[in-house]
């Protein structure tokens, strides 16, 4: 039995917002700020814009699903997505319309369900995403830059600036203040 168009519109709206919602780029995009203030109403601006694009345009092919994507990404959310996401979202969701159009309602359920699955794993990763933070450490560690020593497991804390003074006054210098900031005087003239 053929959906109508109107149910193949509702389906296909149900699809879009799945996919959209399991987007990671996007989501991330809303999440940190990247559309400003408005970057919630962005992404359903977007998810209303893929509506019409796609009953505009019922002969789409993927580059140019990508392409809107794209677009849409670099202009409202200052975002360049190179993670291979554009691919696999565009693929979706012209597969959600091929279906929701030729009234494939168990199709379109059956891939509802993959995106509803996938859906909890995204929202831990991003309760657990930090700007310059590793997702592996637990919550409240402090990020680590490449370049900082990292003390070996079970080491009591503030034991590396014991040794940090100890090396300094071995060397015959005075060892640097409790808040790491040195005061660098200028050189009078002569």
């Amino acid at each position: 039995m053929a959906a109508s168009a109107a149910e193949a519109r509702a389906l296909f709206a149900e699809g879009v917002g799945a996919v959209l919602g399991g987007w990671a780029a996007l989501q991330l995009a809303v999440a940190q700020g990247f559309g400003g203030p408005q970057g919630p109403e962005k992404a359903a601006w977007l998810r209303s814009a893929l509506l019409d694009f796609f009953t505009q345009n019922a002969d789409l092919e993927q580059e140019e699903v990508e392409d809107f994507l794209a677009e849409v990404m670099d202009n409202e959310f200052d975002t360049v997505v190179e993670d291979g996401s554009l691919e696999q979202v565009s693929r979706e969701l012209l597969t959600l319309f091929s279906r929701a159009r030729g009234g494939d309602t168990v199709g379109v359920g059956a891939a509802l369900g993959a995106l509803a699955r996938r859906g909890p794993a995204l929202a831990t990763a991003l309760a657990t995403a930090r700007p310059g933070g590793d997702p592996q450490s637990p919550p409240g560690t402090p990020p680590s830059s490449p370049g900082t020593p990292q003390s070996p497991p079970g080491t009591p804390p503030g034991h590396e600036q014991e040794e940090e003074e100890e090396e300094a006054m071995e060397c015959g210098t005075p060892p640097p203040p409790p808040d790491g900031w040195t005061l660098v005087q200028r050189r009078r003239r002569r």
